[in-house]
């Protein structure tokens, strides 16, 4: 067992895992090892194991459903962070929404409709978390989390806890202000309308029916690649350059879509890198235009 293990579980700070491969907890089941897992009880054994990895300046990262999310081969060295049931609680008051971090999007979309609100049908095809689509501004069909976010719970790097209107997380398209300044968000909380309950159950299924169409979903990968350029559609950019089907080792531009990579089997985290440099560059060449990932590749590189 890793010493880091070892005293984590000293501090009955919740499940610690050793040597855990972290290919299982990511939507394109690629990544090596982690040297730590651990899934904190509560919020207070969260910041008691943030606070004792920054005391060791041991590195870590938050790991929420695994998309948008590039793990090296070599795994990573340091903890990773994952939030469990304890984050999970959902509860309605009115038109306000109040979530855990850890609770699924898609569910939540779901829950949010059978109440008769209205404002999340947007989210019904993110395959993340709360936490996650917080944290990056995840949107869809002309929405996203800064139309109805109210506040975020969040722990700070330093260990102090805030609440966080959006524009103290300074949302832009696919990003906020804890891209570069180190949080967990825990909690949010979101104003939604009254609405019909078969308006929204009809909008819900129709924007499912279009996923099933156009999204390679029978096959491992991460969601869009590649945020979409000012003015430009990034998908579009990619077929255009004749890269539907290029494939690096086991990593494919979808055939379906072109700004999914998709893990036809066995693809290391190499061969996605390796083809997103790959479609970056020839993009470049042929629009003159430079593609922005909105993946996050962790690890060792």
């Amino acid at each position: 067992m890793h010493e880091l293990a070892r005293e984590l579980l000293a501090f009955e700070v919740g499940e610690v895992l050793s040597g855990e491969p972290l290919a299982p907890y990511t939507t394109w089941k690629i990544g090596g090892p982690a040297d730590v897992l651990v899934t904190p009880s509560s919020k207070e054994k969260l910041a008691q194991t943030v606070a004792y990895l920054n005391s060791r300046q041991i590195p870590w990262f938050l790991l929420g459903r695994g998309s948008n999310l590039l793990v090296s081969d070599k795994g990573f060295r340091g903890a990773v962070i994952r939030l469990g049931r304890a984050f999970e609680e959902v509860r309605f008051d009115g038109e306000t929404v109040y979530a855990g971090a850890a609770f699924s999007l898609i569910k939540l979309s779901v829950l949010v409709g059978k109440e008769g609100l209205t404002g999340l049908e947007f989210a019904g095809g993110i395959p993340g978390t709360v936490g996650g689509a917080v944290f990056m501004n995840a949107g869809a069909h002309g929405s996203d989390m800064s139309k109805i976010l109210v506040e975020a719970e969040v722990l700070l790097g330093t260990g102090e806890w805030k609440r966080m209107a959006p524009e103290e997380l300074q949302y832009a398209y696919r990003h906020s202000i804890l891209h570069e300044e180190t949080g967990i968000v825990t909690e949010a909380v979101f104003r939604m309308q009254h609405g019909d309950r078969k308006e929204i159950a009809g909008a819900m299924a129709a924007y499912k029916d279009r996923r099933r169409r156009t999204q390679p979903l029978q096959l491992p990968c991460a969601g869009s690649t590649f945020r979409n350029p000012p003015g430009h559609f990034a998908a579009k950019l990619i077929e255009e350059a004749g890269l539907k089907g290029k494939r690096v080792g086991g990593a494919e531009v979808s055939p379906l879509h072109a700004n999914f990579i998709v893990n036809t089997g066995g693809a290391t985290a190499e061969d996605v890198a390796g083809l997103m440099e790959l479609i970056r560059s020839t993009v470049k060449t042929a629009a003159g235009v430079d593609l922005v990932p909105e993946i996050r590749k962790i690890g060792e590189w």
